[in-house]
């Protein structure tokens, strides 16, 4: 048994009118995007961190930006994938993640990430964990600057 602990953090842009906010692989419509030079899916990128975390091979940097820069690959959930392809037979049974932000209102969004997290890593709904924290406004998180996460995952 491995565990291992990600963790990502990414200031909104309030300027991009284009791009759209997406945590867990899901959109969050109405709301300001992150930024970054992929979709800055904070989530996504936690989760392949607290991987790389187990597998020892970090994805996100070198890797990442090579996918995203060169390749133009800006979905997390490709970096997700290739944290993934490192595991070999060791398989992921239970993650638990904390989101520390102002907006948006991520627990009524929750049961939508599981699912799609669930789908993503390919174990069932029921051992994915999700917090969410407003830290009480003592971070710029959670004053509404940006987004912070912090993920564990037990690998087998």
């Amino acid at each position: 048994m491995k565990v291992g602990i990600g963790q990502d953090s990414h200031r909104f842009d309030f300027n991009d009118k284009t791009k759209k906010l997406i945590l867990g692989g899901v959109v969050f419509e109405g709301h300001a995007p992150l930024q970054g030079n992929s979709d800055a899916d904070v989530i996504l990128h936690s989760l392949t961190n607290a991987i790389s975390g187990v597998t020892c091979v970090n994805i996100l940097g070198p890797v990442s930006d090579e996918m995203c820069l060169k390749h133009g690959i800006t979905d997390s959930k490709a970096y997700l994938a290739e944290a993934m392809k490192y595991l070999g037979e060791s398989k992921i049974v239970h993650v638990s993640i904390s989101i520390e932000c102002l907006t948006p209102k991520i627990t009524p969004k929750i049961p939508e990430i599981r699912a799609s997290l669930s789908n993503l890593l390919g174990i069932p709904e029921n051992c994915i964990g999700i917090t969410a924290t407003t830290g009480e406004g003592l971070t710029q998180f959670g004053q509404g600057l940006g987004i912070q996460v912090f993920s564990c995952v037990m690998v087998v």
